[in-house]
């Protein structure tokens, strides 16, 4: 994945702590909230081949499922997915990035957080051990499409993206995931 910090003009929004606290509200135990920074980068339009993406850190002091494990495995890999990209939506539509998330309002999006946004294939790819406690990641939307409403279902926003992880000692993992997300009607 090319670094998105590399781009000449862009945009970059800082982590908003009101924002990231509401993103990360569904989980249901303080230890569960992993992501802890995310500055997002804007560059021109996913529509028009711009970039729209965050990077992020994360600090996850105890597995909230298993016992520790010593790694960064595949359940926490895709739970700090989850929070990266709600985040990146989230943020999308409060500053209006990108279409369609500069049509929806917050509260359609807190409406679909959970149960309107569906992973439909999760690739991820471990190169090498990580530390599954403190380390960075990245999110980038690589195309965004938007699909109308027929009579067998909604309307759907449909994104695909790469992400990667990383920590100081040189474990990497990297992934492609692509998501439904039913598309709210216009106001």
């Amino acid at each position: 994945m090319t670094r998105l910090l590399d781009d000449i003009d862009q945009r970059v929004y800082p982590t908003d702590e009101e924002l990231l606290h509401r993103v990360l509200n569904p989980y249901r135990a303080k230890r569960c909230e992993y992501l802890t920074s995310a500055a997002v980068t804007v560059a021109g339009d996913p529509l028009d081949g711009g970039r729209l993406g965050a990077t992020c850190t994360f600090l996850i002091p105890e597995s909230c499922y298993i016992d520790d494990t010593g790694h960064f495995n595949s359940v926490e890999f895709n739970i700090c997915f989850n929070q990266m990209a709600y985040y990146l939506m989230a943020k999308s539509v409060k500053e209006s990035l990108v279409e369609p998330f500069s049509r929806w309002t917050l509260e359609q999006f807190w409406t679909r957080q959970l149960a309107d946004v569906f992973i439909t294939d999760f690739k991820s790819t471990f190169r090498t051990a990580m530390s599954g406690r403190h380390f960075r990641g990245e999110i980038e939307i690589a195309d965004i499409a938007e699909w109308d409403a027929t009579d067998l279902r909604d309307a759907l926003v449909i994104l695909r993206s790469r992400c990667r992880y990383w920590d100081e000692q040189g474990g990497e993992s990297h992934g492609e995931i692509a998501a439904a997300i039913t598309n709210p009607p216009e106001n």
